[in-house]
């Protein structure tokens, strides 16, 4: 039997209470990490002088580095909202543009808020319990928890793909997802 065969089969077990994925990393954002994402700055300051908890965590299963390898996140994003905006994740492009990604919803309600990179066009894509969203290549995107329970779902990316947090940093999202009379909805940025 080929020893770098059998080495190559994994079989990962996870839960939807913890992002914890196999041995993977494991990353948490506070409030305090998402500056500037929310649009409401005076609602965000407030809510970070109040407290600081956690927004979203995801653990990282990389089981293999180069072209044709796949690498996949377990997200948990929690419910709340700063003012009439609901917590989110930071969002990013992949370093590699052209990389596709697939998200799977595993449990709770929420969506993607994706924005072509080209165009600039942005929509949002339901993400709940029994959904697969398709995000193509030269796309931002982030994930948006619209529900009173944890969103939880699965990324799953090319290990090449890379995540650029930087472009989003600097020119954030043109849309935003609020809450207006009690339905989710997409509205311009406000400047």
């Amino acid at each position: 039997m080929n020893d770098s065969f059998s080495e190559q089969i994994l079989n990962i077990a996870f839960s939807l209470d913890s992002a914890k994925l196999g041995q993977g990393p494991l990353t948490q954002r506070r409030l305090k990490d998402l500056d500037r994402c929310f649009s409401d700055q005076q609602a965000y300051r407030q809510a970070c002088a109040e407290s600081n908890p956690l927004v979203y965590e995801v653990g990282a299963f990389e089981p293999g580095q180069g072209e044709g390898q796949l690498h996949a996140g377990l997200g948990i994003l929690y419910p709340g909202k700063i003012g009439e905006e609901y917590f989110m994740t930071k969002g990013h492009c992949h370093a590699k543009r052209s990389a596709a990604e697939f998200y799977i919803g595993l449990s709770g309600e929420g969506y993607m808020l994706l924005e072509d990179e080209k165009s600039g066009a942005s929509r949002t894509v339901a993400l709940c319990k029994h959904s697969l969203v398709y995000v193509p290549g030269y796309t931002a995107h982030r994930t948006v928890n619209t529900g009173k329970s944890p969103l939880v779902y699965i990324g799953v990316y090319p290990a090449d793909a890379g995540h650029d947090y930087t472009a989003i940093a600097r020119r954030n999202f043109r849309k935003i997802l609020i809450e207006r009379n009690g339905v989710p909805t997409l509205i311009d940025r406000p400047q």
